[in-house]
């Protein structure tokens, strides 16, 4: 396959902060590369780069083999679409949210209208076209801004942290749409996420970027279950639990630990799973709040560790949680080992394994 985009010896900062140092990379025609990296690695800032939204401090961009200058950007601008991982709409319609950017290029209104169509089947939101866009839920919203960019059909679509923050049910449609605009229009995509497991069920070819460099790259396989340790220690999971599965009537999973511990889930699994809950995605408190939070769990803090910023605590709920909180919530909450706290999280921060 040819080389669609390429990145050669890029290097970005921000004042004093390297967000990226030396990266090169080669995103093929037609193939879904995931880029893997935690938050704050540069992986946002390579994104916008590729969509000649940024301008690195040095290298060379290249789009279809064209070197991106000042004199030709905007044009080649118009290869690429970004989706950013927040979500902004405009006060008005789906219909419109989805057609602006095609009206932008003064495309025909018949035309218009097959696009906008055709972009709102692809993320099952058909029928949605006269609802107000900012009224919809937040998974609903996210797959307004990827009908948006589908209905522009760009070669080369760049999605930020797609599926982070959302229900179940929109993270598999986001999935699944990624893979059906690459199979049927052979749309050369790149992903940025934090989810390694995201990028095993999306792409052929991933690269770990952490502090802005790019460490190893390889297939998905490689990486996943090969021989990178720096992925492995970048993703090793913590909060794995076990369990036997029921879906209850109000289309939730009740995960029945060892004990009497009992986790419920949006994923509405049936018999023995494991599942795992990122730490950072619990809340701690000292005091019972009230919350739609389905999974409040109390317990003492029996480990505390930590570097810079943000520390990181073990609490026996009955079953052993790992929660990640900063540094200035630790203080401010007076924990230390023994500390009675509140553990919340929601249904749907729980993911299989």
């Amino acid at each position: 396959m040819s080389v669609l985009a390429e990145l050669e010896h890029i290097s970005k900062n921000y004042g004093k902060i390297k967000a990226l140092d030396d990266v090169t990379l080669k995103v093929r025609k037609g193939e879904i590369f995931t880029l893997v990296g935690p938050n704050g690695s540069g992986k946002t800032t390579l994104l916008k780069i590729l969509a000649c939204i940024e301008r690195p401090d040095s290298g060379n961009v290249y789009i279809h083999g064209e070197r991106v200058e000042s004199r030709n950007r905007d044009r080649v601008k118009l290869s690429t679409t970004l989706v950013f991982q927040r979500t902004t709409l405009f006060s008005s319609s789906v219909y419109d949210n989805v057609a602006y950017g095609l009206r932008l290029r003064e495309m025909p209104k018949v035309q218009i209208e097959e696009d906008v169509r055709n972009a709102l089947e692809m993320v099952k939101l058909e029928g949605y076209e006269n609802r107000l866009a900012k009224k919809l839920s937040g998974g609903e919203q996210q797959r307004i801004s990827l009908a948006r960019a589908l209905a522009l059909n760009t070669p080369l679509l760049l999605l930020d942290e797609p599926t982070a923050n959302l229900d179940p049910r929109s993270v598999s449609v986001i999935e699944e749409v990624i893979r059906m605009a690459n199979r049927q229009r052979d749309t050369t995509i790149l992903i940025a996420t934090h989810n390694v497991f995201q990028a095993e069920r999306t792409a052929g070819k991933a690269a770990l970027l952490l502090d802005g460099r790019i460490v190893e790259m390889g297939t998905v396989d490689e990486l996943l279950w090969g021989r990178s340790r720096n992925l492995a220690k970048f993703s090793r999971l913590e909060n794995i639990f076990s369990g036997v599965s029921e879906v209850s009537g109000e289309g939730i999973s009740c995960i029945r630990l060892d004990g009497e511990v009992v986790i419920e889930s949006a994923l509405q699994e049936r018999g023995r799973v494991t599942v795992f809950v990122r730490p950072e995605d619990i809340i701690v408190s000292r005091d019972r709040f009230e919350s739609s939070a389905r999974n409040v769990f109390v317990g003492r803090v029996v480990g505390v560790s930590g570097r810079g910023s943000l520390v990181r605590l073990r609490v026996d709920a009955g079953a052993e949680f790992v929660v990640q909180v900063t540094r200035r919530s630790f203080v401010e909450l007076g924990l230390n080992v023994g500390s009675r706290v509140f553990l919340t999280f929601k249904a749907s921060s729980v993911q299989l394994v």
